[in-house]
């Protein structure tokens, strides 16, 4: 086998693996979506006011992290084989633009988390707080 069939093969094997990390982050975003809107359904026939929506948001946010994370890997291996400087500047912004993404909304999902929380200190319950209300850790 040459180089430039090893080349080719690779950058074949490449483009798969980057089609199904693109698969992969569609999925969790779709999945989370779906989670999100029936657990929204749940809570709007049940009412009790918009803070009983904020565990909803805090779900669909954390599927939306994780699915921009898988998108990012998908736009590392696009470039992993022989890069062009072209292709290298294009991953530079998308890679901004989604860890900026990512990182405000994992700000917003500890906001929301805090706020979580302390409502329910201040409303008195002795209940221990559930996941939705763990602060976020490392982010």
């Amino acid at each position: 086998m040459s180089a430039e069939e090893a080349e080719e093969l690779l950058r074949e094997v490449v483009g798969f693996l980057v089609t199904l990390v693109e698969a992969c982050g569609a999925i969790v975003i779709a999945v989370g979506a779906v989670w999100a809107f029936i657990r929204f359904v749940l809570v709007a026939v049940r009412g009790g006011g918009a803070r009983r929506f904020v565990p909803v948001r805090l779900t669909l946010g954390r599927f939306l992290a994780l699915g921009l994370e898988f998108q990012l890997a998908s736009d590392v291996l696009r470039t992993a084989v022989a890069p062009s400087f072209e292709e290298l500047a294009k991953l530079a912004v998308v890679a901004a633009i989604r860890t900026a993404l990512n990182y405000f909304l994992s700000k917003e999902i500890a906001e929301e988390r805090r706020q979580v929380a302390e409502e329910r200190e201040h409303a008195g319950h002795g209940d221990p707080p559930t996941a939705t209300a763990v602060p976020e850790r490392g982010r």
